[in-house]
C-alpha cells in the first residue's frame, strides 16, 4: 500500500460559524423542552456584535421564548466576555422568525418528512476513535485540548476563537503526524514564543497518550509545527469575521476523506430528515462495522417528501463492493417518529453543535443495539 495524506480540521467554540451553529441548537433545545414535537428550522448569521436570526419556531408558548437570554449565554459560554468582544451584554439581536403554536394536526403530521434529503454515514473499525477517520478524531481532541490552555495558562491572554489543521500520514496500517497548524486568538503584545512552547509540549503529551491507546499511530510530533502562521491573532471572532450556521459540515461529520450529504443539522429538530437521516446512516454504518462485516463502511440514505421512513440507497465497504441493504433496512428502526421521540431532549444541543454529533460515544444515537 503507497503512502496517503489525510487532512482534518476544527474550530473553537468562539469561532463564528460554531457560535452561530450553537445559538440555532439552543433554540432547538429550547423549543422541544416546551413541547417534544416542536417544529425549529432556523439559521442563523453573526457579525461584530450583530445576531442575525431567521426561519420557523412552532410549539407551545414559542412566543415567549427568551432568545436574547439564550444567544446571550452562547457568547458568554463560548468565553466572551469583558476581555473579548463581543461582550454578550453588547450583543444586537435581529429576528425574522415565524413564532406560534404548531397548526392543528401539525404535531402528528411531524412523523413524515417535510422535505427530502440525501445522507451519508461513515464509519471504521478503531473502536479507540470511535469508529471515526483517525485524522478526524484527533482534529477534534487536539483542538477540545488546546482551547484548555485558556484556562490553564491565562498569562497567555488567550481569546476564544480557534482553528486547527493536521495532516496524518498513513502508511501500511502505521500512522503518524505529519503536519500540523494552529491559530489561537491572543491578545496583542502577549508572548507568542511562551504560545509556541506550551502548544509543542501539549501536542507532544497528547500525542504519546493517544499513541499508547491507538495500535499503529506513532507519538513523535513533527519537528516543526505552525502556531498562529498568519501572523498576530488579537482580532477574531465575530469581531474579525461573519460567521453563518451549517458552514461547517465536514467538521460536523467525518472530516474531507468522507463524500457527505443531506445538510446542515443544526438548527433543525430530531424530526427533520437532515438530522434525522445524518444520525440514522451513522447507525446504519457503525452496526455495519461493529458486525465485522467489513472494516470500512459508508451508507447512503434517502428521505422523500412525505415519507416515514427513511430508505437505505446503499452500504458499501471499504474496498468499494455493494452490501445487501434489504436485511439492515429491517433491522434498525428509521422513522421519522422514531428519531424526534428518541433523541428530543436527551443531549445538551450547544455543546453537540460544537463537538460533533459522532465524536462522543456516549451520546444517545451512538449506543448500538440489535
Amino acid at each position: 500500500m503507497s503512502e496517503k495524506l489525510h487532512a482534518a480540521e476544527y474550530v473553537f467554540p468562539g469561532h463564528p460559524d460554531k457560535l452561530s451553529d450553537a445559538i440555532a441548537d439552543a433554540l432547538v433545545e429550547a423549543a422541544a423542552r416546551l413541547e417534544k414535537r416542536a417544529l425549529v428550522g432556523v439559521e442563523v448569521a453573526v457579525h461584530r456584535n450583530r445576531v442575525f436570526i431567521t426561519g420557523r419556531i412552532a410549539c407551545q408558548d414559542a412566543e415567549i421564548l427568551d432568545i436574547g437570554s439564550l444567544v446571550r449565554n452562547v457568547y458568554q459560554s463560548a468565553g466572551y466576555g469583558p476581555d473579548w468582544e463581543p461582550a454578550p451584554g453588547n450583543v444586537d439581536i435581529e429576528l425574522d422568525l415565524c413564532l406560534g403554536p404548531l397548526e392543528d394536526g401539525e404535531a402528528e403530521f411531524r412523523a413524515v418528512a417535510d422535505d427530502q434529503s440525501v445522507c451519508v454515514g461513515y464509519a471504521i473499525d478503531k473502536p479507540e476513535t470511535n469508529y471515526l477517520p483517525l485524522e478526524h478524531w484527533l482534529a477534534n481532541r487536539l483542538g477540545r485540548r488546546l482551547q484548555d490552555l485558556r484556562q490553564e495558562h491565562p498569562e497567555l491572554q488567550l481569546g476564544p476563537d480557534g482553528k486547527v489543521l493536521l495532516v496524518l500520514r498513513e502508511n501500511a496500517d502505521d500512522f503518524s503526524l505529519d503536519q500540523f497548524s494552529c491559530s489561537l486568538q491572543q491578545r496583542s503584545g502577549a508572548d507568542d514564543v511562551a504560545l509556541h512552547r506550551v502548544v509543542r509540549v501539549t501536542l507532544e503529551a497528547e500525542m504519546a497518550g493517544f499513541a499508547a491507546d491507538i495500535p499503529g499511530l506513532a507519538a513523535a510530533v513533527p519537528a516543526s509545527i505552525h502556531v498562529n502562521g498568519a501572523g498576530a491573532f488579537d482580532l477574531g471572532g465575530p469581531e474579525g469575521d461573519n460567521g453563518l450556521s451549517g458552514k461547517k459540515l465536514v467538521v460536523d461529520a467525518y472530516g474531507p476523506r468522507v463524500p457527505i450529504g443531506g445538510g446542515a443539522l443544526s438548527g433543525k429538530d430530531f424530526f427533520k430528515a437532515d438530522r434525522a437521516g445524518a444520525i440514522y446512516a451513522r447507525r446504519l454504518a457503525k452496526a455495519v462495522v461493529m458486525t465485522g462485516l467489513t472494516e470500512e463502511a459508508i451508507v447512503r440514505v434517502l428521505w422523500h417528501p412525505g415519507a416515514e421512513t427513511a430508505r437505505v440507497l446503499s452500504i458499501t465497504s471499504g474496498e468499494g463492493h455493494e452490501l445487501s441493504v434489504g436485511s439492515w433496512e429491517r433491522l434498525l428502526d428509521l422513522t421519522l417518529a422514531s428519531a424526534g421521540e428518541h433523541w428530543s431532549n436527551r443531549v445538551t444541543l450547544v455543546d453537540v453543535a460544537r463537538y460533533g454529533h459522532f465524536t462522543d460515544s456516549e451520546l444517545p444515537w451512538e449506543a448500538i443495539s440489535f
